[in-house]
């Protein structure tokens, strides 16, 4: 009986530790990956106009860049490539916006932003535009960004103009 009660009880714990919980990462990030494709899929239908295209290397992050407004040049695009940029983002899910650069045109390193510019920048040239629909994955996930009023796995919509391009 004894041994049957350590059988039993050894069965049961393998069972429980091989389960993945709730607070498991990956099982977070699947979650809200679900969430944030349905919000996103639920706009775009809502939409569509917008005429949105999806980034082919990436199953999330949409992008619309009008006629004409591709900009121009033959820049290659790295980690290391510094883009300067004016850009609003605001919440796709209540259109409260978070940042706009109207005054100034911040530079940063392509590899040091979110994923999501990192997808989307390189598919404009100098001068161009776009706008971006980012996933919460491709931005800042379950981090929010308190400074700038950001909650956490928020689905961001940016409209950057590319001024500048280095490497």
């Amino acid at each position: 009986m004894n041994r049957t009660l350590l059988v039993l009880l050894f069965l049961i714990v393998s069972f429980v530790a091989c389960q993945k919980s709730a607070t498991d990462p990956l099982v977070q990030y699947n979650a809200q990956k679900a969430i944030d494709d349905s919000l996103v899929s639920n706009y775009l239908k809502a939409n569509p106009g917008l005429g949105a295209k999806r980034v082919t290397d990436t199953s999330g992050v949409y992008y619309i860049i009008k006629p004409g407004e591709e900009g121009s040049g033959n820049d290659l695009f790295t980690n290391s490539t510094q883009v300067t940029v004016g850009y609003t983002a605001q919440l796709l899910t209540t259109g409260k916006l978070i940042v706009q650069t109207s005054n100034f045109h911040p530079s940063y390193t392509l590899g040091q932003v979110i994923r999501g510019w990192q997808l989307g920048i390189p598919l404009i040239k100098k001068g161009g535009k776009i706008r971006l629909i980012v996933p919460s994955r491709y931005a800042y996930g379950p981090f929010p960004q308190d400074s700038i009023g950001l909650p956490a796995n928020a689905i961001l919509d940016f409209n950057i103009q590319l001024y500048n391009v280095i490497n």
